[in-house]
């Protein structure tokens, strides 16, 4: 089952649920020291419960820019798959692109894209239209 952004009519697709609760799992283990939104509520609360209301776009934007330049002191074996189960690992192991040199540039969409330019082109759409965006999966 894929999982995205839906932003009123439109859809950022993501992958599927265990990569982005890696996303997710990986922020809050190295940046908010294990304490789920503790640093960062607006994405790791609001947006990960499944929705974030448009009030809260300009905060969550400046949030998601704060955890990509954070997590470029990371390097990618560092990666938490799961963060209720530090020995899980990705379902690719340690066989990643080279190009790959840290976790901002982890993440990578099923469609390919760099996750926080899909991440923040999806807030960027919510912020212009005035709307909500939600995890949904479909």
């Amino acid at each position: 089952m894929a999982v995205g952004f839906s932003v009123d009519f439109d859809w950022f697709q993501i992958g599927n649920g265990d990569f982005l609760y890696s996303f997710f799992s990986t922020v809050a283990y190295h940046l908010e020291n294990e304490n789920w939104g503790s640093r960062f509520p607006l994405v790791m609360n609001e947006l990960y419960q499944g929705k974030l209301e448009a009030g809260d776009v300009d905060g969550a934007i400046r949030e998601v820019l704060k955890i990509q330049l954070e997590l470029k002191g990371y390097l990618p074996n560092q990666v938490i798959w799961d963060i209720d189960n530090l020995s899980a690992k990705p379902p690719w192991g340690d066989n990643i692109s080279e190009e790959i040199t840290d976790l901002s540039n982890y993440f990578v969409t099923s469609g390919g894209e760099d996750f926080f330019s899909v991440f923040l082109e999806a807030l960027e759409d919510a912020k212009e239209l005035g709307v909500s965006i939600k995890i949904e999966a479909v």
